[in-house]
């Protein structure tokens, strides 16, 4: 189900982001280098509106998206339960044979050290 959220929240996210490319600040933009088309078909009043309509539709599914999927979060049943019940049965002594970590080895002479 995380899965499904995730691809729905980046296709949104894709969409958001190309509106807002398309979209014209103050004059520009790249909606006016579309050679006009969408002008002479729309105004260019309602093609502002439906953008900005779009922005604020796919950004409420986006933010909507992120807000309810951790509540698709599987809470500890199934396979975590079980790995946890393995991880705390897991003994933390060391085993008698070994031997401790700052016990000292016995040294030997260097190899340049050795009488000739």
């Amino acid at each position: 189900m995380l899965v499904l959220f995730g691809i729905l929240v980046i296709i949104a996210s894709i969409i958001l982001g190309l509106i807002v490319l398309i979209q014209n600040p103050k004059g520009g933009g790249l909606s006016s280098s579309f050679g006009g088309f969408g002008n002479q078909i729309m105004g260019v009043k309602q093609t502002t509106d439906v953008l900005e309509k779009g922005t604020w539709l796919f950004a409420a599914i986006v933010a909507i998206l992120c807000i309810t999927s951790p509540a698709f979060i599987p809470k500890g049943t199934g396979t975590n339960t079980e790995v946890k019940q393995m991880i705390e049965g897991v003994s933390t002594k060391t085993p008698a044979n070994a031997a401790p970590a700052n016990a000292t080895t016995p040294t030997t002479k260097p190899a340049d050290s050795v009488a000739k």
